[in-house]
């Protein structure tokens, strides 16, 4: 079923710049995301931890050293002259104001949403892809072999980050802050269990997804790669490096890409991801609410119990 008409701000961020989460052990992390395929390298600056890259040479995640694991941050980036109303729109909002806090403190400006998550937007550049990226089929010709041996597999590197999920105690409060306060907008739904938004500058079908739970937590983070033979791979690769569990591979039905999640040493998931729905720059999306069998998969393996759970609580 479609959705009504919904609010649009004023101003929109247009993408993520990165992320910032705390883990228990950061040589436990450094092992875990350098098999997923990123480069892992030591904090530059101030704050002591880990960087993430993926092959595209950003750095879209800091890692911290603290006694659980939970989001320390996330930072969004907009267009400058977008800035002033975007700090207007999350006050607006309900979004709390606070002093410079981590990361580069003096960027932009920060604030909690309603779950208590600290949240950065500053200038930035545009992450977020502008246009569809092809997906890479695995399909030969006759006469010829279609695949390599396992030895002649290369590594698999995503590309980039696609998007992350939150736990939040309210789905639809959730959404309907970060329309009001930074612009993004319902991709699709499934009632009041889980919500995915995107940038209305051009982006993957979701940038932040909400999925309802007692308590806010970290689910998971979703990297691009180019194929759904290189989400399969990666989830070989994965294996390989003991790291088996999770849930994949399959196919979504809401985004419509193909995944594999890796369970990481803490309870939340690291998703190969491949050949997401894209939505246009200015394009009016026909979000849906759909049923909550629709909510997770097309095809795929049945969901494991501990996929649904909120380790931080």
């Amino acid at each position: 079923m479609r959705q009504e008409s919904r609010f649009q701000a004023a101003a929109a961020v247009h993408s993520i710049d990165h992320f910032a989460l705390n883990v228990p052990s950061l040589a436990d992390a450094h092992r875990f995301f350098e098999s997923f395929g990123l480069d892992v390298d030591p904090a530059s600056g101030q704050i002591a931890g880990l960087e993430l890259r993926a092959a595209d040479g950003h750095r879209w995640a800091r890692l911290l050293a603290a006694s659980n694991k939970s989001l320390a941050y996330l930072c969004f980036n907009g267009y400058a002259a977008d800035l002033p109303v975007l700090r207007t729109q999350v006050i607006a909002a309900g979004g709390t104001n606070i002093s410079p806090a981590l990361g580069d403190a003096g960027a932009g400006f920060w604030f909690h949403d309603p779950d208590g998550n600290l949240i950065q937007v500053r200038a930035g550049k545009k992450t977020s892809p502008d246009c569809k990226v092809p997906h890479v089929s695995a399909g030969a010709a006759a006469d010829t072999r279609g695949a390599c041996t396992r030895a002649e597999a290369p590594r698999v590197r995503p590309r980039r980050l696609s998007h992350v999920l939150l736990f939040t105690t309210d789905v639809l409060r959730a959404v309907a802050f970060y329309e009001r306060a930074l612009g993004l907008r319902l991709s699709d739904k499934s009632g009041d269990l889980i919500a995915f938004t995107h940038a209305p500058h051009g982006c993957d079908h979701h940038l932040v997804a909400f999925a309802k739970s007692s308590a806010r937590g970290w689910h998971h983070s979703s990297w691009d790669v180019a194929s759904v033979d290189m989400v399969g791979q990666g989830a070989a690769q994965m294996a390989a490096a003991g790291y088996a569990r999770g849930w994949g591979t399959g196919r979504h039905v809401l985004g419509a890409n193909y995944f594999h999640y890796v369970e990481d040493p803490w309870g939340s998931f690291c998703e190969y991801s491949a050949d997401i729905d894209f939505i246009s720059a200015g394009r009016d999306w026909p979000a849906g609410d759909f049923l909550p069998e629709d909510s997770l998969y097309l095809w795929g393996p049945p969901v494991p119990e501990n996929f649904v759970r909120n380790t931080e609580v």
